[in-house]
């Protein structure tokens, strides 16, 4: 599998999130239904406005995992139970987009730090996936970010 890395700067991205401290092992079990609080409150009791064509996305605060899943919006809000506003991070990042098989992300996010690590990168710690739209398919390309330091 070939990854094309960049490194680039980005803005950060208004979402609106479910936030867990979890494992590896129990992450796989517990992102859908954090998924669909998110969805449900944007299909509800959400503001006006607040959602128009966002993507779903998944942000790893750090490897605990400490982790938010749910959806890009248009703006802050306030909080409506577990779903709160967040924001995905700004700045400086490596990014590559996974074309495979979602169970294969995981070399996607290794291409991205190896590609970091070779150009004198510093991982800053956070990294999330941005979720496109699904094809003709059902397949759905995956943007891997990773927070970069320069050093």
């Amino acid at each position: 599998m070939t990854v094309e890395v960049t490194a680039r700067i980005i803005e950060p991205t208004s979402t609106a999130v479910v936030r867990a401290s979890t494992t590896w092992a129990e992450f796989p079990h517990i992102w859908r239904p954090m998924l669909d609080e998110v969805w449900g409150f944007l299909r509800g009791d959400a503001p006006p406005g607040l959602y128009t064509d966002g993507h779903n996305v998944m942000l790893y605060r750090d490897d605990v995992p400490n982790v938010e899943v749910g959806v890009q919006v248009t703006r802050s809000f306030d909080g409506a139970g577990r779903v709160l506003a967040s924001t995905l991070p700004g700045g400086l990042v490596a990014t590559a987009t996974h074309t495979g098989s979602i169970g294969e992300i995981g070399r996607t996010h290794e291409a991205v730090r190896a590609w970091s690590a070779a150009r004198g990168y510093a991982l800053a710690g956070p990294h999330w996936e941005v979720y496109g739209d699904p094809d003709a398919a059902g397949h759905v390309d995956v943007d891997v970010f990773w927070s970069l330091l320069a050093s």
